[in-house]
């Protein structure tokens, strides 16, 4: 019989093809030759891929016939609990047994069979819940596995070739999009699927970590085809541009075009389809990291963006060029990154945000995003090349000098950067949140000084050049002693008006502090000031305990010192002296007052928590122990109490020596007198004040003269009131204990000097006398009458609440002993006659 040859195989039309198909024989076939070559190598490629999915399929079947026979195994396991319990229901007769409920055998189903029923149950019911989150799990890793395979088997070069007709590139691009949202989207729902798991099934480890190693190969496989085609397309964009598009010679630079604003829109669509794309995969990459962490606490806010991070690159790796030639520059370098940072940030806010809001990310920002990388790419330069330079140079003896120089400079240029680059991410926000977002911008990372937490040694060698150029400016003012003294023009001694002693003191002049306090203050606040944009707070504490605080402490030294050369005699005090210590006491005061008010702002509050955390806090019941200079205040205020009692001291001596001979001589009060005087002792007789006791008060009357013009009022009302204590129980205290046979005369010219006292202290309060309770008492014990004595005499010998029988003639601050002593005195007087 004659053979036929075989029929010819006849091919399908092309309009009968699925687009995916042809999709696919337009990339491995574009040509003839591709057909005669690429045709074997296809083939075989596609038996193995078939070969491994076989496989795989082989492995789920076998794995979830092995899971639901065990499943039916354990359901025949419950069965059968269920078939004895019904038995044992049965047997029991409930309805016509006497006993009833009480019977052992319904004893023993409630306490044995029930409990372990419900327990088999629940374990059925875990083990089908496990089976169906497997299968779930199963199912979606194998939708992403297909969608991911096919999202890398398209060649990234092809998508974005001249060669092919932009059709052809533009159905590729859509497909290999649509695989790769629904890989995320498959991804996605997996992490749900996880993070529910871990919530409520902890102890599923075995699932989990199967999970995540199968999806974390495939996303480690799936990241670098993506960043790999978002980079081809940035490229086909013409990106990045050129950073200098004039003759820098000239000093002018234009500004520079941005390819994101000049996109047509068919490259518009498509970078915006990667951008978001990109978004989705890094937000997905987070989402899997708090999980895998197990991010309980509040996460810090990270600016950093993907997609920005890809554009930020190619620009950095041309502006490192002309950074090299610049590192002797340094000016020149923060210069360029602020001009790109400046020029790109508007097409970068107007084109990524909305990009940004479709892709649903929340609390991001393109502009945050923008600055920080571009922040980040000087921050590596200047780490690598300069800093590390400096540091190398400044432990060489004779560079040392020029690494301190450079060191500073190019802090004050980083502070300056820092300001500029914090107004870029502020402009057009308005200028209430530009006051309320500077401390939380500045505190999530858009700064160089991110440099130094990382750096402890570069931190401590930082202090410490800061450290050493503060006291070298501070120690040019010391040399000029007019810059201790005291301006004494805004005031006219007792001039001043009551209402200045109670009133807030605030600036400088109102503590009358000596100018080498502001200038000292001033370097002390620059120091803090310098470290304010650095986002570590336990970094940004250390600096300024290492630098301020530090030389807070050194300029109380210097106070201490200055006090300990002043001589200042207790017989013989000398005025300059006096004022001398009133400037230390102004400068304390006045620094303490600073202090406080640094304290008190949010920005110091926080560095006091944050050392709290850091280690165990000191605990101790010294005042403003919450403040982060507490120990300073201490301090401060210690060292001003100290200095005021030393001036109260010597004014007392001063007094004590001057009436001396005053509190001795008795004659002016033991002077005889007639009984119709003795009986009408409340009659006014005019006397003038005495003549030991006139000087006295005229050396007391001239130091509070100086020390009011050089003390500031909070002190000086301090000092006025404790002088007067102390005048009250010296001057009491000496009439009280020495038997001084007091006339109707004398008592009248005792009163009359002791007026004179407190006229002294009328320019400072409006009732003296309050402050002199113990010579009110003594006056008031005086002009008792005769009978009057007697009973009170009587009612104090009893021995029996003697002090009660004082309170109503309103006796408080004198002692039994010396209220007896007074009436004696004054019994004695009348007995003279």
């Amino acid at each position: 019989m004659e053979r036929h040859p075989p029929p010819p195989i006849s091919l399908p039309n092309v309009t009968d093809l699925s687009p995916l198909l042809l999709g696919f024989l337009d990339e491995h076939f574009s040509t003839h030759q591709d057909l005669s070559l690429n045709a074997s190598l296809l083939s075989s490629s596609l038996g193995q891929q078939c070969k491994e999915l076989d496989t795989q399929l082989g492995n789920l079947q076998n794995d979830v016939t092995k899971r639901a026979v065990s499943w039916i195994s354990r359901s025949f396991s419950a069965k059968s609990a269920l078939d004895e319990l019904n038995r044992n229901m049965q047997n029991l007769s409930l309805r016509t047994s006497r006993h009833g409920v009480g019977s052992k055998k319904f004893q023993k189903v409630l306490n044995e069979d029930l409990p372990r029923l419900a327990k088999e149950l629940k374990r059925i019911e875990s083990i089908r819940s496990y089976v169906e989150t497997a299968l779930q799990l199963e199912a979606l890793v194998g939708d992403l596995e297909d969608a991911a395979l096919f999202v890398m088997a398209c060649r990234p070069g092809n998508l974005f070739s001249k060669r092919i007709s932009d059709w052809s590139v533009s159905m590729d691009s859509a497909r290999k999009h649509d695989k790769l949202l629904q890989a995320i989207k498959a991804m996605n729902d997996i992490e749900q699927v996880l993070e529910t798991v871990v919530k409520f099934h902890s102890h599923w480890h075995s699932i989990v970590r199967s999970i995540d190693n199968r999806v974390g190969k495939i996303l480690a496989s799936l990241r670098p085809q993506v960043f790999s085609d978002h980079r081809a397309l940035l490229a086909s964009l013409g990106w990045p541009p050129k950073l200098l598009t004039s003759n820098v010679g000239n000093g002018q630079i234009t500004c520079i075009p941005n390819p994101l604003v000049l996109m047509q829109e068919e490259k518009r669509r498509s970078y915006s389809e990667s951008f978001i794309a990109l978004c989705a995969l890094q937000h997905l990459q987070r989402r899997r990291e708090d999980r895998q962490h197990n991010f309980v606490k509040q996460k810090k806010h990270n600016m950093q963006l993907w997609a920005i991070d890809e554009l930020v690159s190619p620009i950095a790796s041309r502006m490192e060029h002309h950074f090299a030639n610049w590192i002797e520059q340094p000016e020149y370098i923060f210069a360029l990154v602020y001009k790109v940072s400046k020029d790109f940030i508007t097409g970068v806010d107007d084109v990524l945000q909305p990009l940004i809001d479709r892709a649903r990310l929340i609390s991001c920002s393109a502009k945050e995003a923008w600055v920080f990388a571009m922040v980040q790419v000087l921050s590596c330069f200047l780490e690598k090349r300069i800093f590390s330079l400096l540091a190398d140079r400044y432990k060489v003896k004779l560079m040392k000098l020029d690494a301190i120089s450079s060191w500073l400079h190019l802090i004050d240029l980083i502070v300056a950067f820092d300001k500029h680059m914090q107004s870029l991410v502020n402009l057009d926000t308005g200028i209430f949140l530009i006051e309320s977002e500077k401390i939380d911008g500045l505190s999530r990372g858009i700064s160089v000084l991110t440099i130094f937490c990382d750096r402890l040694d570069w931190l401590r060698l930082w202090a410490k050049i800061e450290f050493k150029n503060a006291w070298k400016k501070l120690k040019v003012e010391l040399k000029e002693e007019k810059m201790w003294m005291i301006d004494n023009k805004s005031t006219s001694g007792f001039d001043r008006d009551l209402d200045s002693v109670h009133r807030i003191l605030s600036t400088a002049e109102d503590h009358r502090a000596p100018p080498i306090v502001e200038v000292f203050l001033k370097i002390v606040w620059e120091m803090t000031e310098r470290c304010q944009t650095m986002p570590s707070i336990i970094s940004r504490a250390r600096f300024i305990r290492s630098t301020a605080g530090k030389f807070l402490w050194c300029f109380f030294k210097i106070l201490l010192l200055r006090f300990k050369t002043t001589e200042l005699h207790p017989d013989d005090p000398d005025e300059d002296a006096i004022v001398r210590i009133c400037g230390l006491v102004n400068a304390a005061r006045y620094i303490q007052t600073k202090l406080r008010e640094w304290g008190d702002s949010l920005e110091f509050l926080e560095l006091k928590i944050a050392e709290n955390e850091s280690s165990k806090p000191i605990e101790d019941d010294a005042m403003d122990s919450s403040s982060f200079y507490s120990e300073e205040i201490r301090s401060l205020s210690e060292m001003e109490i100290n200095w005021l009692m030393e001036i109260i001291a010597a004014i007392l001596r001063q007094f004590e020596l001057v009436s001396w001979e005053y509190v001795k001589n008795k004659d002016h009060f033991e002077q005889d007198q007639d009984d119709k005087n003795i009986v009408g002792l409340t009659q006014a007789i005019d006397l003038t004040v005495s003549t030991d006791f006139v000087e006295a008060l005229d050396a007391l009357k001239s130091w509070l003269r100086v020390v009011r013009i050089n003390l500031n009022s909070k002190d000086f009302s301090d000092l006025w009131r404790s002088l007067a204590d102390g005048l009250d129980h010296y001057i009491s205290r000496s009439f009280a204990t020495n038997e001084i046979c007091f006339s109707c005369k004398g008592i009248h010219q005792f009163e009359a000097d002791m007026q004179a006292l407190l006229f002294v202290f009328q320019p400072f309060c409006a009732r003296p006398q309050a402050f002199f309770p113990c010579i009110k008492e003594i006056l008031k014990l005086l002009k008792l009458k005769k009978e009057e004595v007697k009973q009170l005499q009587a009612v104090l010998s009893n021995g029996e609440n003697r002090a009660r029988c004082l309170r109503p003639l309103g006796i408080s601050h004198l002692s039994v002993n010396q209220v007896a002593q007074v009436l004696r005195n004054r019994n004695f007087a009348s007995a003279i006659k």
